[in-house]
């Protein structure tokens, strides 16, 4: 009988791995264009429409002690509109901050922050149930550039205008800092 549990279990674990495995090679190949997102307001956000401009992609958080920063995401957005979008990404992954329905956190950042800049339905942004963009953004066998752990609410991801990762940037990097501005100047 212990035999059986046993055999059972790796046969759990066999098939989580190859379900994984499943989806990362679904992701491979794949650029930031690829991506369609839902957002808050139920419309798609279609990566693809932004192909030469930088992409700013920040999951965010309404009850963090970095919510202040869609002040500074705003300004950025607004500042270099010309040549970056800023993606909003909120996610209750960290200290349960984002609790909110999509049309609440849709409410909040208009009436706290005048946020303008395309925010996408909450999704989470690690564990198993990670969303397929993340994944790509996180992941160097995706994105062809690093592997990234996302230690808290407000980590930044820049793209280029050709849709390749340029960076990373921990929640205490300000969006309007000189280790972001560097790349639009």
């Amino acid at each position: 009988m212990l035999l059986s549990f046993v055999a059972f279990l790796q046969s759990c674990t066999h098939q989580k791995s190859e379900i994984s495995k499943a989806k990362t090679n679904e992701l491979m190949g794949k650029t930031i264009y690829d991506f369609k997102v839902e957002g808050l307001d139920g419309k798609e956000i279609n990566f693809a429409d932004f192909k030469g401009k930088k992409i700013l992609i920040v999951n965010t958080a309404s009850e963090c002690g970095f919510t202040p920063q869609y002040a500074d995401l705003e300004k950025i957005y607004e500042q270099y509109k010309d040549k970056l979008v800023v993606v909003g990404f909120p996610a209750n992954n960290f200290g349960a901050q984002e609790p909110g329905s999509n049309t609440e956190i849709g409410a909040f950042c208009q009436k706290n922050y005048g946020v303008t800049f395309p925010m996408a339905a909450k999704v989470s942004v690690k564990g198993d149930d990670t969303a397929p963009i993340f994944k790509f953004l996180t992941e160097k066998d995706l994105n062809g550039v690093k592997n990234t752990s996302i230690l808290w609410n407000f980590t930044k991801f820049l793209v280029d205008e050709n849709g390749k990762l340029i960076d990373t940037f921990v929640s205490t990097t300000n969006p309007n800092g000189e280790a972001i501005t560097k790349y639009l100047k």
